[in-house]
């Protein structure tokens, strides 16, 4: 299974459409691995610069409505090939978030409050994520910067969990099969 988890990357804007996640400009690129430099190389956002704020992040923290516009699946793909396994967000665009899932990747639906809560506690810090399964089979998303530590409880079950387990679509139909 992938390893959720890591740096995280505020992103703190509503809409963040497919094409700001990648350009439309690239979609004829043959293969995952080429969308790596391009990943939110359009995006809007006052001080951000995607050359330097992308690498080495593993964790995207954003608002509503994330991977809003096309369908394609090339979003989620440059999002896993720099290393992007995790989107949390009070919600997301539909197809996206089915497309996430379906390339074992999480799109985490979070309460509005706790988006607001992780913002306004570690927006504007170094902030490392951790997923989290306890005994009892309850999920939590933990923030970590320096000595200050909080954690966000979160379901993931039924097709969504196997598909993480799975490591996407693929690997779930051949566990089926």
């Amino acid at each position: 299974m992938k390893a959720f988890g890591g740096d995280v990357l505020f992103l703190d804007r509503s809409d963040i459409n497919t094409d700001e996640i990648i350009p439309a400009k690239y979609l004829t690129e043959v293969s995952k691995q080429a969308l790596k430099p391009y990943l939110l190389e359009d995006l809007k956002l006052e001080g951000f610069d995607a050359k330097r704020d992308v690498p080495n992040k593993k964790v995207i923290i954003t608002r509503e409505n994330f991977g809003c516009g096309s369908s394609r699946e090339h979003a989620p793909w440059a999002l896993e090939v720099n290393g992007i396994y995790t989107v949390i967000a009070p919600n997301f665009a539909r197809i996206f978030y089915q497309n996430m899932y379906n390339c074992g990747l999480l799109a985490l639906n979070m309460p509005k409050k706790d988006i607001d809560d992780m913002f306004r506690t570690f927006g504007n810090k170094d902030c490392e994520c951790k997923i989290e399964q306890k005994e009892d089979g309850t999920w939590k998303v933990k923030l970590i910067a320096g000595s200050l530590s909080k954690s966000y409880p979160f379901k993931l079950e039924g097709f969504e969990k196997a598909l993480i387990e799975n490591e996407g679509w693929i690997g779930y139909a051949e566990s089926k099969y």
